[in-house]
């Protein structure tokens, strides 16, 4: 293999696992911000049977309500962001593979030429090798 395409190589795997790292965090965040949505909705499912309990946290049930509704909407806004965030870093992920991939197919095909060039160069040694002897 050529050191150009060594290096072409190791570049692009270089910039697959960065690609690899990034995806990997916004999927952690991606997962925080699911954990936030459902304790979210835990949170509401408690105060809500509160308020069936003690009729003082059921007068303050709507106010709750509201500010229950608004870190909802964040933490889905939150969520929707991650999640383009992720098809994102998908995409350029599999475009880092296919680069990566590219650059490995020209670097099979360059060793696989070469070495055809050389198997051609010794089979026209060995023919003229042949016909010297054929000649005497």
């Amino acid at each position: 293999m050529t050191a150009w395409a060594q290096s072409l190589i190791r570049i692009s795997n270089y910039e697959v696992e960065t690609l690899q790292k990034r995806l990997a965090e916004i999927t952690a965040r991606r997962a925080t911000a699911e954990m936030r949505l459902a304790v979210l909705d835990a949170e509401v499912e408690i105060e809500r049977e509160r308020a069936r309990m003690d009729a003082d946290a059921g007068m303050m049930l709507g106010a709750y309500l509201n500010g229950w509704k608004a870190r909802k909407a964040a933490a889905e806004g939150d969520l929707t962001v991650v999640d383009a965030e992720e098809a994102g870093a998908r995409d350029a992920l599999t475009g880092a593979f296919e680069e990566l991939k590219k650059f490995e197919h020209v670097a099979e095909t360059t060793r696989l030429n070469t070495l055809l060039a050389i198997a051609k160069r010794e089979t026209a040694a060995f023919d003229e090798l042949g016909l010297r002897k054929r000649a005497v």
